[in-house]
């Protein structure tokens, strides 16, 4: 059973989508009702506007509202019927309401959107054993030309284990030779290093230069 620090761990609200969606902006936030099981109940689930979530049932036969749902020890098939399509509902608005927040350094936030802007690009967090990485990948041909990772220090060969975000990129091998220098540039971190390069996004590298690193990476997954 899932709840709603669950479904919505490590997500930042998404404003803008809210009205498409189909929620309603009041004084106290947003408001959005569906029906549950075939019109039996209605769901509402309000939104503040900084992005907590909550929700009330209720037993359109009765009035009042219904609970069960929520109860880990209630059993049966219908209350795990309500349970899942509840679940389900707060899922879709999950994913089309709200976009994930794993990476918390201004250099990937800033990555991730100039990803987003220019090549339209999500990130796919492809391994759930590691939900702290991602990559992106051309929607032409799925090859991948970025993956942001997050990683002690010590694994990139600095003497700290301090945690620190990183951007793998594709890049020429002869550039690879001449920008290494393991101190802003490092060998691909678990990828090909002969075709790939690690940036720590810690400012080391400006934000100018990654951006043209990235339009290269691109280019490179063409072929």
């Amino acid at each position: 059973m899932k709840n709603i620090n669950d479904i919505f761990a490590q997500r930042a609200i998404n404003l803008g989508s809210l009205n498409t969606y189909g929620f309603k902006q009041d004084d106290h936030g947003y408001l959005y009702s569906s029906d549950l099981l075939k019109g039996q109940f209605i769901m509402s689930t309000r939104i503040t506007m900084y992005g907590k979530v909550s929700t009330t049932l209720m037993d359109k036969s009765t009035g009042e509202d219904y609970i069960l749902h929520l109860i880990p020890s209630a059993t049966g098939s219908f209350v795990g019927k309500i349970r899942d399509e509840y679940e389900r509902k707060l899922t879709d608005i999950a994913e089309k309401c709200f976009v994930l927040e794993i990476f918390k350094s201004k250099q990937a936030i800033a990555v991730i959107q100039f990803i987003k802007d220019k090549y339209q690009n999500e990130l796919e967090f492809l391994w759930p054993r590691f939900s702290k990485n991602a990559v992106f990948r051309r929607k032409d041909n799925a090859k991948w030309y970025g993956a942001i990772l997050t990683v002690e220090n010590n694994k990139l060969g600095i003497t700290n284990d301090n945690i620190v975000e990183i951007l793998d990129l594709k890049m020429e091998i002869a550039d690879i030779a001449v920008l290494v220098d393991n101190k802003k540039y490092f060998p691909g971190y678990h990828m090909n290093k002969k075709h790939w390069i690690t940036i720590r996004l810690d400012e080391s590298v400006p934000l100018e230069e990654i951006f043209m690193r990235i339009d290269n990476s691109f280019m490179l997954a063409r072929k």
